[in-house]
């Protein structure tokens, strides 16, 4: 109960006195993501690096060092041998079969079939070609960028052109960390990977719309206040929100994590660490950005522009 009264108390943290600290944290991080990325790339799952994939299971502990021993004799390029859970009944063979055509795959996997025999239970098979799995990493990457862009118009049209910025700077921000993350555990990156990616953006942009909308009210109530305190006042307004939404949030995310398995890992894994990233870079990247520029003498530009009677007397 104690906990849950701080939580929901009003809050009066300074936080844009730790922005030149944040600046680092975010400089640094971003830059640990691209090293990360250049060095170690990313362990693509079959939907972007094409190949053959299937699921195990056996009714006893399964002898990877046997199996792939047999799978070894198979002309298919690497195979791969990986335990699901902690049984050790369930394994994921993965054949990076990336020149063989869709009929060659086929064939490559009744051979498969032919050496399990009837011992083992085939749970899943997946198929990709190396060609549609580029043109899966293509779309995957459209994809990211639009969803950014229209946030961004969205923000845009909703705000003003600065709001947009921080916005897109957040968004930005918290994918590069993110896929810097995946790459550093070689975590797969899949489609559903990107489908975690952008739920994630959506996540993050709602926690900075919210902000956004208290501190435009926060500027037309306090005509005088300075523009650094307004922030953190407009921050402090809606961390009790803040809390609540991404406590909710991140222990729906990892009981998932903990027990949705290894299908859902990539998925799972994103979203516990976009829900933390995104509540800090909401505060961090889109909010303090905006202290760059004079946003009252923006908000009153603009509502003079759109106010279509002018001064009725």
């Amino acid at each position: 109960m104690k906990l849950f009264s701080w939580i929901t108390k009003d809050t009066n943290i300074n936080f844009l006195g730790a922005r030149k600290l944040t600046y680092l944290i975010s400089g640094l991080s971003i830059i640990l993501a691209f090293v990360c990325i250049g060095v170690k790339s990313f362990n693509y799952g079959i939907d972007f690096s094409g190949g053959i994939l299937m699921e195990i299971k056996d009714e006893q502990v399964i002898n990877l060092d046997q199996l792939r021993s047999e799978l070894s004799k198979l002309d298919i390029g690497e195979i791969n041998l990986q335990t699901i859970g902690e049984s050790g009944d369930e394994v994921m063979i993965r054949a990076q079969a990336k020149t063989l055509d869709e009929k060659a795959q086929m064939n490559a996997v009744n051979e498969i079939k032919k050496i399990l025999g009837s011992e083992y239970e085939i749970r899943r098979t997946e198929l990709v070609g190396p060609q549609v799995g580029d043109e899966l990493k293509k779309d995957g990457i459209i994809a990211s960028v639009i969803a950014i862009l229209c946030i961004s118009l969205y923000v845009w049209f909703r705000f003003e052109w600065q709001f947009a910025l921080g916005a897109m700077l957040g968004l930005v921000h918290d994918i590069i960390v993110t896929v810097g993350l995946l790459s550093l555990f070689q975590i797969d990156f899949s489609l559903t990977t990107v489908a975690a990616i952008l739920t994630l953006a959506g996540y993050s942009v709602n926690d900075t719309v919210v902000t956004y909308d208290r501190i435009r009210e926060n500027l037309r109530k306090y005509k005088t206040m300075p523009q650094e305190q307004l922030l953190n006042k407009s921050v402090n307004d809606i961390f009790s929100r803040t809390l609540l939404t991404g406590l909710t949030t991140l222990l729906a995310s990892i009981a998932l994590l903990i027990w949705g398995g290894d299908a859902l890992l990539s998925f799972s894994f994103t979203l516990v660490w976009g829900i933390l990233i995104g509540t800090y870079s909401s505060i961090y990247v889109s909010t303090v950005i905006l202290n760059w520029f004079d946003l009252r003498k923006t908000i009153e530009e603009r509502e003079k522009d759109v106010n279509p009677f002018g001064n009725v007397g």
